[in-house]
């Protein structure tokens, strides 16, 4: 007597426990958060509970990469500082001609939002133990990268420092009274950057 074999029904998958939720975000996703949240509301906004709303995880994800919210904060800084160095400078090795190569960084400078909504926040903040050494660094890297370029535009070496620092100086200024001022529009921004272009760069 033949028997037939009742197929099996299949099992619905279970849903993965909350806690492989959230150990699938890396440490680079907390630190990228975070400095969303710099640039909106500055680093004293950086906390575990918000960020872990925000992200739609427990705490327990947080704790699985980090043992501290400094800690969180350190690595935010880090990847800033190391985001910084490779998009800005990073794409401008393939340009050969020095000023043209100033010309680029400008205008790449000029036209970043968030970047410049981190570093407005970031100085607001140069008493924290943690933000004061990363903003010195990446100020330094840019002036030291400043003050090569106008080297190579055809200043001599003091005229290059002092070049430097103007733009630096004109950069952190353009920030700080940005707030202050009325919204430019993209054809006004648009004239003044060229404006800073044709000034600062060697003719």
């Amino acid at each position: 007597m033949n028997t037939m074999t009742t197929p099996a029904i299949p099992t619905p998958t279970a849903a993965a426990p909350a806690s492989a939720r959230n150990t699938r975000l890396s440490a680079a996703d907390w630190a990228q958060v975070a400095l969303d949240v710099i640039a909106e509301q500055g680093v004293s906004a950086v906390a575990v509970e918000p960020l872990a709303r925000r992200l739609g995880v427990t705490k327990g994800s947080f704790y699985w990469h980090f043992p501290s919210r400094d800690a969180l904060l350190q690595a935010a800084l880090e990847r800033w500082e190391d985001v910084e160095q490779e998009q800005v400078f990073g794409s401008l090795e393939e340009v050969p001609d020095p000023r043209e190569r100033l010309r680029v960084l400008f205008q790449l400078v000029g036209h970043e939002t968030k970047p410049h909504a981190i570093y407005s926040e970031l100085l607001k903040a140069l008493d924290h133990p943690a933000v004061q050494p990363v903003v010195e660094r990446v100020s330094q890297r840019r002036l030291d990268y400043l003050t090569a370029s106008f080297r190579q535009a055809g200043l001599v070496r003091s005229e290059a420092q002092h070049r430097a620092r103007l733009t630096y100086a004109a950069y952190v200024g353009f920030l700080q009274l940005r707030p202050q001022q009325p919204k430019m529009t993209h054809e006004e921004f648009d004239e003044y950057l060229e404006h800073v272009i044709n000034t600062l760069i060697p003719g």
